[in-house]
């Protein structure tokens, strides 16, 4: 994409991006790209869950899940506004509005609509800003390329687009598999990404990695795509999903596992990936300031390893919700970790045992909207 200089737009919302943008370094030029994937931190004006029900994965253990979303949803609508989609809302709604005070639910949208599953990062809207206006860009859902049945998720955006709650122009991707957990975005010209899952023929077999990276720069206005050959958690059934392993932060921070047990059947390469983002640089040249976050002890289920991780977390405003797996050392590892790379952010943990048990975290049930998007 051509660089540019970002036209103007109204006192408040040019303030808003500015100090954003500012973020990094103040001396830092403002608004270069014409088009920007808005980072998680970027102000939000809400977040989407899918919410579980009986026909979903989480049958034989609905009770507990649910009190989990119960828990995520209080912790969302009093911050900012939260969108529920479900085949049933209205069930949802009665339930959540014995569980939770009025200050929440005054902030909670409903939609029903047809649903696999519950992951919402992976088959929701990616929200890009094009010269400060909102596009909402509809990728390909193949149930992480073909392992589950998702046409329902698949049409779960343009059920929400037509429910009128989202401003913005709607964006036909459909031709192109992509899910939110495979990409990350500093808002400032760069994306961050793993080979083994935008690589991996089962989700755009006949682009090669030239042709997917252009499609990136053209998506999400950033030329500067940065791919990992390295990192992979075992139990991790999406291929590699970048928000399983490291994410981007503001101020040109880093967030990553780190693996320091020899004996984990993980620790090579989790260190050969550690290695790989210690030679990255951003979009103006420069290194990124590397923050470990601590590999949890083994969750297990049946006997199988579970993909437990602490980049698993999901930025609101103001606030970073984070998984812990009930282990109070590694849990207050983590919250450290994270307390560096968001120091202004109040940090809650969220007990995400129930959700690592369907092989995904915290970050994978939910999806973010910029502010200006969601609306009552």
């Amino acid at each position: 994409m051509a660089l540019f200089t970002l036209p103007p737009t109204p006192p408040r919302a040019d303030l808003e991006l500015e100090n954003f943008l500012r973020g990094k370094k103040m001396e830092h030029p403002i608004g270069r790209y014409k088009r920007m994937l808005a980072p998680e931190w970027f102000p939000q004006s809400g977040v989407q869950l899918t919410w579980p029900h009986a026909d979903t994965d989480w049958a034989y253990m609905l009770p507990e899940i649910t009190a989990l979303y119960q828990r995520l949803a209080y912790e969302i609508a009093t911050r900012e506004l939260l969108l529920i989609v479900a085949p049933d809302t209205e069930s949802v709604r009665r339930h959540l509005e014995e569980q939770l005070p009025k200050r929440a639910t005054d902030n909670i949208i409903y939609i029903d609509c047809p649903t696999n599953d519950t992951w919402a990062r992976d088959h929701a809207f990616l929200s890009v800003l094009d010269t400060g206006k909102p596009e909402l860009l509809d990728f390909g859902f193949n149930g992480w390329g073909g392992k589950f049945e998702a046409a329902a998720d698949n049409a779960i955006n343009r059920g929400v687009y037509a429910s009128g709650r989202l401003e913005g122009s709607y964006i036909d991707c459909l031709d192109f598999i992509l899910e939110g957990g495979s990409i990350e975005s500093d808002g400032c010209g760069t994306i961050l990404t793993t080979k083994a899952c935008l690589l991996n023929p089962n989700r755009n077999p006949g682009l090669d990695q030239a042709q997917i990276t252009l499609r990136l720069q053209d998506y999400f206005g950033a030329p500067n795509v940065l791919w990992l050959s390295h990192g992979a958690l075992i139990g991790d059934d999406t291929d590699s999903h970048i928000d399983t392993l490291a994410r981007l932060c503001p101020g040109n921070k880093l967030v990553y596992v780190q693996c320091t047990d020899e004996s984990d059947p993980q620790y090579a390469d989790l260190c050969a990936m550690e290695a790989e983002l210690k030679t990255f640089k951003n979009a103006d040249g420069e290194p990124f300031e590397l923050i470990p976050l601590p590999l949890p002890d083994i969750c297990e289920a049946d006997g199988e390893r579970l993909p437990a991780t602490y980049a698993n977390y999901l930025v609101l405003n103001k606030a970073v919700l984070f998984p812990t797996y009930g282990q109070p050392a590694k849990d207050d590892l983590a919250q450290k970790a994270l307390h560096q790379a968001f120091p202004k952010y109040d940090l809650v943990g969220i007990d995400c045992r129930p959700l690592i048990r369907q092989h995904g975290s915290l970050h994978c049930a939910t999806m973010q909207f910029p502010k200006g998007i969601l609306h009552l």
